[in-house]
């Protein structure tokens, strides 16, 4: 079955419609879902116009590749815990960027014959697509390896390290330049070769370079990476369909970076060339010491039920504990008896962009009381109870007083200028980026011990 030319390109214009509107459904919490619809009928609909373009033959090994996919993959989104989202979100730009490198390699290897500045073009879409689909690969792979916490979160920082950049980026381009003389596929195909594993070692070193703190910003980068890596592929097939999806992707991606990057105080420049969150200090960090109250959860829900303003701060502890519902429940009451109860939410919080938005909205929070960290900041002052819910880093005052601490700079919560603090922990370990939080130690402040979910449910049941 083969559909008109006509008929297909309606089919590319109607899904790119649907991308496009998907996108702007998923910038707000509450046309997200209409937005993930959106985007499941415009790839639906993309898929179907590609598969009978008249472009595909042999639909028997394409059905063997297709169907086993969507099996794996609807049951890999059906069992994954909200915790594993970012892991499963990394992993997955991988297999954008590997796609882009067997695409670049087919391509090339095709056999067409092609001459002149066509031929030149060509040439540079196959090893601009490599090089952007190596580089996601790989730095997606580590991505996934630190957010799964099967390698450190630290950053690896050789020395000269932005000098080793540089180089590989220059070495990659000599061979880009070599591989474009090439007079036949025979002659060319080393040097393919060549770039695709000094672009993959690129990967790796720049974000192997940044620290764990960040990587909800460096999960962001890299859908903007294969994003890109998925419309070199459009250049490469002559699909314009890939080329736009691409191209949405990727800018939105980079958007949205350059938004977290703006509310952590960072440079997205940083980012691309690796050691993010990693700054020159002015001299070690300072020593963190003192002595820690603690507060039990049959005090901290009379405490919750006295006061009057009460600001809640979620973190990852928080997804992990899966303590969203109980919390979701103890809002109400304490909305119910007149409390004025709200969320911040720090634009890192968690290990992805909006990880706790959507477990707040899972839990039926209402929108219009989580508010974004510059909206809520200045109200910590006027609050009677600041509840800390395994967050640590972004609630860290080090990133404020302390220039030689490895978060400084980066905009938090300025929870400690509340009348009272509960930090609610397992225990005084450091968080993601393994730095002390001063926080513990202030004389407002209380440690409330224990899995969040089951102190949670014994606040729920005091009040």
């Amino acid at each position: 079955m083969t559909l008109p030319g006509s008929l297909v390109s309606v089919g590319y214009l109607a899904a790119g419609i649907l991308f496009i509107l998907s996108l702007g459904g998923l910038s707000n919490p509450e046309t997200a879902r209409r937005g993930n619809l959106f985007g499941v009928l415009g790839m639906a609909l993309a898929l179907s116009a590609a598969t009978f373009s008249g472009q595909v033959s042999g639909y028997g090994p394409l059905a063997i590749a297709v169907l086993p996919a969507i099996l794996v993959g609807s049951t890999l989104a059906a069992r994954v815990e909200m915790t594993s989202m970012p892991q499963l979100v990394a992993i997955l730009h991988s297999f954008v960027g590997a796609a882009a490198v067997l695409v670049g390699f087919g391509s090339y290897l095709s056999g067409v014959e092609l001459s002149g500045a066509e031929r030149v073009v060509h040439q540079l879409e196959i090893f601009v697509g490599v090089a952007v689909g190596a580089v996601t690969f790989t730095g997606s792979v580590v991505a996934f390896l630190k957010l799964q916490g099967t390698i450190s979160g630290a950053p690896l920082l050789l020395p000269g390290r932005h000098v080793l950049n540089l180089a590989i980026v220059a070495a990659t381009c000599w061979m880009g330049w070599t591989f474009l003389q090439a007079p036949e596929t025979a002659a060319g195909t080393p040097w393919l070769i060549a770039a695709t594993a000094l672009t993959g070692v690129l990967g790796l070193h720049l974000v192997l370079a940044i620290g764990g703190a960040d990587m909800p910003v460096v999960v962001s980068m890299l859908n903007s990476y294969s994003g890109w890596a998925a419309a070199a592929a459009g250049f490469m097939l002559s699909n314009d369909l890939l080329i736009i999806t691409g191209a949405l992707v990727g800018s939105s991606g980079a958007i949205l970076s350059y938004i977290m990057c703006r509310g952590m105080n960072r440079s997205l420049f940083n980012v691309i060339l690796g050691g993010f969150g990693t700054p020159a200090k002015a001299g070690a960090a300072a020593a963190v010491t003192g002595t820690h109250q603690e507060i039990s959860a049959a005090d901290t829900a009379a405490l919750l039920t006295s006061s009057k303003s009460v600001i809640i701060v979620p973190g990852y502890g928080m997804a992990v504990a899966r303590a969203q519902h109980a919390l979701s429940e103890i809002v109400k009451r304490l909305r119910d008896r007149g409390a004025e109860v709200r969320f911040a939410i720090h634009p890192v919080a968690g290990r992805l962009p909006g990880h706790m938005n959507v477990l707040l909205a899972e839990a039926n929070v209402p929108y219009d009381i989580v508010l974004e960290m510059e909206k809520i900041n200045d109200d910590f002052p006027e609050t009677d109870v600041v509840l800390v819910i395994g967050a640590n880093d972004i609630v860290n005052p080090s990133a404020l007083d302390d220039p030689g601490s490895a978060i400084a700079g980066m905009p938090v919560l300025e929870v400690w200028n509340a009348k009272r603090v509960i930090v609610m922990k397992r225990s005084m370990a450091s968080g993601y980026a393994g730095v002390d939080n001063p926080l513990f130690f202030k004389p407002n402040t209380w440690m409330l011990f224990g899995d969040a979910k089951k102190v949670a449910d014994e606040i729920l049941r005091t009040i």
